[in-house]
């Protein structure tokens, strides 16, 4: 009889291992598969800004500048590798963008372009996916991070070199507190 209770008690213990080793796995998963969504969406807006910047750059022949650096901080985004430089790099580009939507208020022929009100639109309705994608990854981190470092999966989590991930950062630049001044 002890020995039946025994490997009762391995079975159960066994089972709970599995069911653990498979949780993490599949927060493990749910991890790439969110990151993958933020992909197609930065993959999306880096698509639209050549067109954007073809469209804008007979208009504003004496704002070469900004379109260089909103070029540049494309390439550099598509190029960047990792969680923590592709969020550095991909807000640059995001600020880049700013300077130009910011710029296009100076030409009143360009505000009224339907291609560029259309690929204003479409960037920022893809701006808004990308937000709601790295709210998604986040909070997937968060769940696979508390996973790892609870007991007892942090047990299983080490034996199988389950890691925790990083999470998508915003700037500190992006942090502060807009001052808006109504006077």
């Amino acid at each position: 009889m002890p020995t039946a209770i025994l490997f009762a008690v391995l079975v159960v213990i066994a089972f709970y291992l599995i069911a653990l080793y498979n949780g993490l796995v599949r927060l493990r998963n749910a991890v790439k598969n969110a990151w993958a969504q933020i992909d197609v969406q930065l993959k999306r807006r880096h698509d639209l800004i050549p067109n954007l910047v073809e469209v804008v750059k007979d208009y504003m022949s004496y704002e070469q500048e900004t379109l260089t650096k909103v070029v540049e901080a494309r390439s550099h985004a598509i190029s960047a590798q990792g969680v923590a430089d592709r969020s550095v790099a991909e807000n640059q580009l995001t600020g880049a963008l700013k300077s130009l939507f910011a710029v296009f208020e100076q030409y009143p022929d360009l505000k009224a372009n339907q291609n560029v009100m259309r690929l204003q639109e479409e960037l920022t309705s893809t701006e808004n996916k990308i937000a709601f994608a790295r709210q998604y990854y986040n909070d997937s981190v968060m769940r696979m991070n508390n996973q790892t470092q609870l007991f007892p999966s942090n047990l299983v989590a080490g034996m199988f070199d389950f890691k925790g991930e990083e999470y998508y950062e915003v700037p500190k630049e992006e942090k502060e507190v807009v001052k808006v001044d109504l006077r």
